[in-house]
């Protein structure tokens, strides 16, 4: 998920060189949401470590 936020940061950068506003707004913002969430999920799984499944 790391990735995909690095892609759409990229993606903002270079649309706002370019002067595509709109594009670049919404390529940061879903950047930013996929790096939360992604560290979120970071911080859930460093928690729960990796012990035996309970059914």
């Amino acid at each position: 998920m790391m990735h995909w936020a690095l892609i759409f940061l990229i993606v903002g950068i270079i649309a706002g060189a370019l002067g595509a506003s709109g594009v670049a707004s919404v390529a940061t913002q879903i950047a930013w949401i996929l790096f939360v969430v992604s560290l979120v999920l970071a911080v859930i799984f460093f928690i729960r470590g990796r012990g035996p499944r309970v059914l």
